[in-house]
């Protein structure tokens, strides 16, 4: 009876582990290159960051809104090019999601979310003046279609150089794989927009 007795409590403290493992696969430190829609696992409150995981959310918040902003202009003008319009519709797709994955990290981590003013970022960070704003719901056709490309360019050459000092200086595992994946995203994106600048 001891030996089965102690097979049945080892056979339950491996059970424990096992259950106890598992449990704790689901910490920022798991799951790397998890889809950034599935928050629930990925901001644990007590989870590794630092002042730069804290920057790159608190900027990339506003710097992600414009670019919905802009992508929401083009999408409700006529005669706009089509290449232009998925690109649009592609902007909007990836960048929503990640503004509520980065405010919701914030949040977690208790730091302030209070990220309506870009006040801070100078045009080297890509952000379009009121002017530019005004000037790109002012324009039609083609000419839409030209300067949402050329400021959506320099927009996401911003995001890039932003989400690079993540990758470089960040300690969260989660931020630092969404901001490569902003890189290898928007890298593409801007290559797009060169091609579309040329057809027009």
């Amino acid at each position: 009876m001891k030996i089965r007795t102690a097979a049945t409590a080892a056979l339950t403290l491996a059970a424990a582990l096992t259950l106890a493992g598992c449990a704790g696969t689901t910490g920022p430190d798991s799951m790397p290159g998890m889809d950034h829609g599935n928050s629930s696992a990925m901001s644990a409150p007590d989870a590794d960051f630092n002042d730069a995981d804290v920057m790159f959310a608190q900027m990339m918040i506003p710097h992600h809104e414009q670019a919905v902003e802009m992508s929401d202009m083009i999408l409700a003008k006529d005669g706009v090019d089509e290449g232009v319009i998925t690109l649009a519709e592609d902007i909007k797709s990836a960048q929503q999601p990640e503004i509520d994955q980065l405010q919701e990290w914030l949040d977690g981590w208790g730091a302030d979310s209070d990220t309506g003013s870009m006040g801070g970022m100078d045009h080297g960070g890509g952000v379009m003046s009121e002017d530019d704003m005004a000037a790109l719901d002012s324009a039609t056709g083609a000419e839409a279609s030209r300067l949402f490309l050329e400021q959506m360019t320099m927009h996401h050459e911003g995001a890039i150089d932003m989400a690079q000092d993540e990758v470089d200086n960040g300690q969260n595992p989660d931020a630092i794989a969404m901001a490569q994946t902003i890189i290898d995203t928007q890298t593409a994106e801007i290559a797009t927009m060169q091609e579309l600048l040329a057809q027009l």
